[in-house]
Order: C-alpha cells, then sequence, then structure tokens
C-alpha cells in the first residue's frame, strides 16, 4: 500500500494455497521442487534465473454456499478434476466422490497471452465446475481489462 511515508506492506499472501501465489505459480517454469530444496540449503543465489511463461493468469476462487459465513458443506462437486482447478475446501468421500468442506473451496486458474485472454480462459474452466449454492466473483482482473487500472508486469 502507498503510504505518505513510502510503500508499506500490509499483507504477504504467499502460501501455496492463497489464490495471490496459485496465480503467479501457474507461469514458473522452472521447476519448483528444486528452488524450494535450494532456498532450504541456503544455495538459492547459486541457482540459474527463474523461467516464467509469457503472457498473463488469472485465479477465480469458488466459494461454498453460506461463505463468508458458517459455509454448507458435504455437496459433491463435478468437474473439480478439471485443468486449472486447485483444490482447498475439499475432501473425497469413501464412494469416490469430491465434496465441498470448507468455505473456499476451489481456486480455477486461466492463463493466456495477454490478461483478457487469461480472464476469459479462467471463467471458461469455471463453466465446467459445478457446485450447488456456490458463488464466485465475476469481476476478477476485469477493471484492468477495461484499462480503468494498471497492472505492473515483471518477470
Amino acid at each position: 500500500m502507498l503510504t505518505s511515508n513510502g510503500p508499506a506492506v500490509i499483507e504477504f499472501n504467499c502460501r501455496f494455497g492463497d489464490p495471490e501465489t496459485q496465480v503467479v505459480l501457474a507461469l514458473l517454469r522452472t521447476p519448483l521442487v528444486p528452488l524450494l530444496h535450494a532456498t532450504a540449503t541456503g544455495v538459492l543465489a547459486a541457482q540459474p534465473p527463474v523461467l516464467w511463461a509469457g503472457g498473463a493468469a488469472v485465479t477465480v476462487v469458488v466459494a461454498a454456499e453460506g461463505y463468508p459465513g458458517p459455509p454448507r458443506t458435504g455437496d459433491v462437486i463435478a468437474g473439480s478434476d478439471g485443468e486449472g482447478v486447485l483444490h482447498a475446501g475439499t475432501r473425497r468421500r469413501d464412494d469416490g466422490a469430491v465434496v465441498s468442506a470448507g468455505g473456499r473451496v476451489l481456486s480455477v486458474v486461466g492463463t493466456g497471452a495477454d490478461l483478457a485472454a487469461a480472464r476469459e480462459d479462467a471463467y471458461a474452466r469455471l463453466e465446467r465446475v459445478h457446485l450447488a449454492g456456490s458463488h464466485h466473483r465475476t469481476d476478477i482482473a476485469l477493471r484492468a481489462v477495461r484499462g480503468e487500472i494498471a497492472v505492473p508486469v515483471s518477470h
């Protein structure tokens, strides 16, 4: 956040389950495990430069009915095995069905040559996911695609 004293960090979104991390990892082309190992062993600086895919990525979170309050759980999710679908609040029943088990159930990640294409891809993938009573934002990246806000790009 920009303050009168300059930039200030108010939150780090860096867990693998954070949509802010999932969208970045969708463009990572360097294998992640060696980078994590190099970090843990103190040799990250000796690694070759990290490689990134060109283009953009967009992540849309699917929430269960009732979220952000107490979510309804146990609903079967169709399409949860699709490409770009990342599980957060799910579990597999004994019969093999994937069901909702939390508030933020899934994230759906789309990629494309630019932000508009990535957004279109994310929402197209989202159309193949079905969870009774679920909801999601329909405006993710829309203002940026329309040019109403700038999106800094660095690779």
